[in-house]
């Protein structure tokens, strides 16, 4: 990878580690970067995966007042985030490269639906609540554990998901809940990440690039993050998602 390269691609991992910090779907931003600049697909999302972890950290961390309290929810859910990285990844190692081709396609397209129809899903949802849980019971674990199998193999508003959930189930505001799918989601990233350093094919030029740009974006995105209007952000990560489809059907 040449220098430019690599500076196009820490620039991609700041937005989306920002991105992750506030919504989720950064790996909207990553995956096509990569993808563009010639990396294999499956290699992309592999390294786009590991180089993401160290900005999951970041946009945790920059939340740590939101968790307070959260300590036994977190294991909880984070057991079954744990537990569908592993089956998720496994996924994607074994399954055919051609079959995550077009898999990836149909759930970027997903994803972008899921990005711009948040507010009204979360409120029509959590309307639907009959009443407050802090835990979110069975129903919320199951959940919590697809959308990890989802972000193990492939990862793209995921974060989109987890507050999706989260705000349907439990009974809390949503800052905290953001705060809670950054670190259900940090989880599903660094089980699929030590998987995927042992026994995958990592570009890691690209994982060193994702991680500088993630890191910075990820502090920068629990800081500042609120302040950009939510729409804006959902524009840009539907047009970079319709991009990396055109670039995977016709690329």
């Amino acid at each position: 990878m040449t220098g430019w390269e690599l500076a196009v691609v820490c620039a991609a991992g700041l937005v989306a580690g920002a991105i992750n910090a506030v919504v989720g779907s950064g790996s909207l931003i990553t995956f096509p970067t990569l993808v563009a600049l010639g990396v294999d697909p499956v290699t992309a999302n592999v390294s786009n995966t590991v180089g993401l972890v160290p900005g999951s950290f970041t946009a945790a961390y920059g939340y740590r007042v939101e968790l307070a309290g959260q300590r036994e929810r977190l294991i909880r859910l984070g057991a079954a985030s744990a537990l569908g990285a592993l089956a998720g990844g496994i996924l994607l190692l074994f399954l055919d490269p051609a079959v995550f081709e077009v898999v990836v396609v149909a759930l970027i397209a997903v994803a972008c639906v899921l990005v711009l129809a948040q507010p009204r899903l979360n409120g029509w949802m959590a309307a639907l609540r009959e009443e407050p849980r802090q835990n979110g019971g069975v129903a919320l674990w199951l959940g919590v554990l697809a959308s990890g199998v989802y972000g193990g193999y492939f990862g793209a508003a995921q974060g989109v998901l987890l507050i999706g959930l989260l705000g349907i189930f439990l009974d809390d505001g949503l800052q905290r809940v953001n705060a809670a799918k950054n670190v259900l989601a940090l989880t599903v990233n660094g089980v699929a990440a030590v998987l995927f350093a042992l026994v995958a094919d990592v570009d890691w030029a690209a994982v060193a690039g994702v991680a500088l740009g993630a890191i910075a974006g990820g502090f920068a995105g629990a800081r500042l993050g609120r302040r950009i209007p939510a729409p804006v952000l959902r524009a840009v990560i539907v047009c970079v998602g319709i991009t990396a489809i055109i670039a995977l059907v016709y690329g």
